[in-house]
């Protein structure tokens, strides 16, 4: 019995010691991945390729890193929301080309890519505490422009970019109209249990285990802990078939968000996964963002004339 027990300690021990390797080796990796396999780390295409008329922005983070970001405007007066974009974890804002050109067009809007440090074109590496330095300069940057309104500033974040959006949404609440979250996860914690299952006794947020190496994570991420915090009005896009983040992750986020926050809308795409939801959900999704847009950051009165001129523009020159 005493052998049986001995060995059994000595099993756990060993999983402990491996996952612990794990962690302190790869956690930077599997968390950002600025480089997709086979891929460079510059740009494969830029707006101009798709025809999105842009500004290259160069900002300085807090603790000065260098930032590179696209700011793609519908028109050069549009006065609609201005969103500021915040991608996954993996490759660089130019494979999101796509969907933010179908996003302007959909929602009448601006939209500000920011390349986290490590990634594109800017300089440095990625971490949790400079990622947040970076989102709040961009942030600062969008709200000394004279060229939009600032009163309609809204953060989209998928994934990774949800984590960073939520921070930013809680640091800034007289800075930011509205959050979007898709697809994102309650905590880097809980997700190394997900990619690494042999971990989850010994790992997470809501983990029913010791938890005794969640202090080696370095970029915890933990959202979960942020969203009961945002004062802001929240937009939840669950895609239900997502193979990278759970997407009970998403129904947790919107519980703990509702249970302090009347201004939370939970939405769900039954064919969904974790990168083309926005694909997946056709009209229904586009429709959903305007809708909430219309509801919670209204446009104001005396921008509603120009706003549709410029409409009237674009519609008769295509």
């Amino acid at each position: 019995m005493v052998s049986y027990v001995s060995a059994l300690l000595y099993g756990v021990g060993g999983i402990v010691v491996a996952g612990m390797a794990l962690l302190v080796a790869f956690q930077e990796k599997l968390v950002y991945v600025p480089v997709l396999p086979g891929l460079t780390k510059s740009y494969a295409i830029t707006p101009a390729r798709l025809r999105l008329p842009y500004e290259d922005v160069w900002l300085l983070s807090s603790d000065g890193v260098r930032l590179h970001a696209w700011f793609i405007k519908l028109f050069p007066d549009c006065r609609g929301p201005t969103i500021l974009f915040f991608q996954e974890n993996a490759g660089n804002i130019a494979h999101r080309l796509e969907m933010v050109r179908i996003m302007i067009q959909r929602l009448n809007c601006n939209v500000f890519m920011l390349s986290y440090r490590g990634y594109g074109a800017s300089d440095g590496y990625p971490s949790q505490h400079g990622i947040i330095r970076d989102a709040q300069a961009a942030l600062d940057h969008l709200s000394q422009r004279t060229d939009i309104d600032t009163s309609r500033i809204v953060v989209f974040g998928r994934s990774l970019g949800g984590a960073v959006g939520a921070v930013l949404s809680k640091n800034n609440p007289d800075k930011i109209a509205a959050l979007l979250l898709e697809n994102t996860f309650t905590s880097i914690l809980d997700m190394a249990g997900v990619l690494l299952p042999f971990l989850k006794w010994f790992i997470g947020k809501s983990s029913k285990g010791p938890r005794i190496l969640n202090f080696l994570v370095r970029s915890p991420w933990s959202t979960i802990d942020v969203i009961g915090q945002i004062k802001q009005p929240i937009l939840f896009l669950s895609g239900l078939q997502d193979e990278m983040v759970p997407p009970v992750h998403m129904q947790l986020l919107y519980v703990k968000a509702a249970a302090h926050n009347r201004q939370c809308l939970f939405v769900d795409f039954p064919t969904g996964m974790h990168m083309d939801t926005w694909v997946a959900g056709g009209d229904h999704y586009w429709k959903t963002i305007q809708q909430f847009l219309e509801e919670h950051v209204p446009e104001k009165k005396e921008n509603e004339s120009s706003r549709n001129r410029n409409v009237a523009a674009i519609n008769s020159s295509m």
